[in-house]
């Protein structure tokens, strides 16, 4: 079933403008069919195929003058060499929207598009769905554990899956297939105990050290083998907020999943039931928030502007959002009674950023179901996240 993608209205404004779209995002997060379905007059190639990688790959300028009406053309990193051509054909005849571009892998894409087609093309993330729009699908789960459990790759959505089944058809995909396209990997058994150490680490800070100890590798190691699960879309690094207030800040981001399904089952996690009594529970629950904010934001062209608070002496923050009209401190509280203790954090921090020319508001995201708009904050279901404008 195909929904409305909220980021349609920007890659529609995009390719009204610009020569080129360039769409970045994970895999089955539905490039592909968002691309097909805005540009339905368009001829689709996808490098995928065996036949047409060859052709690109052995003959891109005959390739591309087949496409002389423009195209969309899928999973582009696979030969990024022919964006060099591309460069030339755009100089030529720089009608907008004529070339649609998506990709999986955002390190291979970024570096092929900022040597050839730099001021040429427009680029987009479309990440896994937002919970505004898996409630667009006739079925979608209601409850908490459910949600974080199924997370947000459309397919299950889509054609009702099982998320346990699909996801574990994921993880093998990306670690033998894509994971080795990316950069050389010798031990795809140590890269998937990486994979999953880095899982049970969700909205932690970000320790190199420690990480890199506990499985076995070099820090360099460690830092590579991340910035590879970046590049796939897969983790995030959220930074620590930053100012001249006299508190001592810690500076070491924190460490997100963009998706609260594939943490679950890469900690062995399969039901509602387990995870309500996970220790890792508020954790994931924090990932879900802070990513959710993030997808909603980057949906909307404000993907910047995010950042986490924690001082020396541990007073932290989930989130703060830095609106163009002040900030907005959000707490993560996977507690399902609603609570003036929830609010305890935001005051603190509030006082601590007195000094700051902004003002400041508190959000509590909680996992229960009533709306409390109190005088000193908000506490927020959950299940309304979606309603709140994130700009």
């Amino acid at each position: 079933m195909l929904i409305d993608r909220d980021l349609a209205p920007q890659v529609l404004a995009a390719a009204q403008k610009m020569p080129a779209v360039t769409l970045t995002g994970p895999r089955q997060s539905g490039k592909t069919t968002l691309c097909r379905t805005l540009f339905p007059d368009h001829l689709y190639v996808t490098l995928e195929a065996p036949d047409t990688h060859a052709f690109a790959t052995e003959d891109p300028r005959g390739f591309l003058e087949g496409l002389s009406e423009g195209a969309v053309i899928d999973e582009v990193q696979r030969a990024p060499h022919i964006l060099s051509y591309l460069q030339g054909l755009i100089d030529d005849d720089p009608a907008p929207g004529r070339w649609i571009l998506t990709g999986s892998q955002n390190l291979a894409l970024l570096e092929a598009v900022s040597q050839s087609l730099a001021g040429r093309t427009a680029l987009h993330n479309l990440f896994t769905l937002t919970r505004g729009e898996i409630v667009r699908f006739p079925s979608y789960p209601t409850g908490l554990e459910e949600s974080l459990l199924a997370g947000s790759y459309p397919r299950i959505f889509d054609r009702d899956l099982d998320p346990s089944d699909w996801l574990r058809s994921y993880v093998a995909t990306y670690i033998e297939r894509d994971v080795r396209s990316i950069r050389t990997i010798g031990d795809l058994a140590t890269f998937q105990r990486f994979v999953q150490l880095c899982a049970g680490r969700t909205a932690q800070l970000l320790n190199y050290s420690s990480l890199a100890g506990d499985c076995g590798v070099s820090q360099p190691t460690a830092k590579a083998w991340l910035s590879v699960l970046e590049a796939g879309f897969v983790v995030f690094r959220l930074q620590a907020f930053h100012s001249n207030l006299r508190k001592r800040l810690v500076k070491m981001p924190k460490l997100h999943f963009y998706d609260t399904g594939l943490v679950c089952w890469l900690l062995g996690i399969r039901t509602p039931e387990q995870l309500r009594t996970h220790p890792l529970r508020g954790a994931i629950f924090e990932t879900w928030v802070v990513s959710e904010i993030t997808k909603q934001r980057t949906n909307q062209g404000e993907p910047g502007g995010l950042s986490f608070y924690r001082d020396r002496n541990g007073v932290e923050i989930d989130l703060l959002i830095d609106r163009p009209d002040g900030i907005t401190l959000v707490e993560a509280k996977s507690g399902i009674t609603p609570s003036s203790s929830f609010l305890r954090a935001g005051r603190t921090v509030q006082r601590h950023m007195a000094s700051i020319p902004r003002p400041s508001d508190i959000m509590v995201v909680y996992g229960g179901d009533e709306l409390q708009i109190r005088s000193d904050g908000t506490l927020m279901p959950w299940a309304r996240l979606h309603e709140v404008n994130p700009k």
